[in-house]
């Protein structure tokens, strides 16, 4: 991951989602709780986020996009068509896209502005979609780490209140 998810690259994610005044988060299949887990974390941080679970409803979202929306795909390998299609929709509605696969050279890397690429290519396919939800939650906390940097007192403030809205909800 250290050769494919650099500093620069996280940092040109995360400047895409700090330019959006609105982001949607998408994943589909076992993908789908990276991108839960992502807008929960982007929520945290004050970004406006949705993250639609139906991927009919996903692929109308992100058509309807524009130029300041920012629309992180997750997806392993990169080809699963509701993500794609979405990816392609949000693009064509001049929306900026990242990428996250574990794959540079798929149908989702080629329809993002900038495409994190981590995980490995296992060969038994229950171990790998683990072994690439691991690493894309690693992403993501790297991600969301550099967001906050960048976003700085607001986010931090933001962080604050979604600390406590957690801890009034903790026993």
């Amino acid at each position: 991951m250290a050769a494919t998810v650099t500093p620069e690259r996280l940092r040109t994610a995360a400047g895409l989602i700090d330019a959006a005044p609105r982001v949607r988060v998408l994943g589909a299949g076992l993908s789908g709780a990276v991108a839960l887990d992502t807008a929960y974390r982007l929520r945290a941080l004050g970004c406006a986020v949705d993250a639609p679970a139906d991927p009919l409803t996903a692929q109308l979202a992100a058509s309807q996009a524009d130029i300041r929306r920012s629309l992180p795909g997750h997806q392993p390998y990169g080809r699963h068509a509701h993500t794609v299609h979405a990816a392609r929709g949000a693009r064509r509605a001049g929306a900026k896209v990242n990428a996250l696969t574990s794959y540079a050279r798929s149908p989702l890397s080629e329809s993002s502005d900038c495409t994190l690429v981590a995980g490995g290519q296992d060969l038994v396919f229950g171990l790998e979609t683990v072994a690439s939800r691991l690493a894309h939650l690693t992403v993501v906390d790297a991600l969301t780490l550099t967001l906050l940097g960048l976003r700085g007192a607001p986010a931090e403030a933001a962080l604050r209140m979604s600390a406590d809205v957690t801890v009034d909800h903790s026993y």
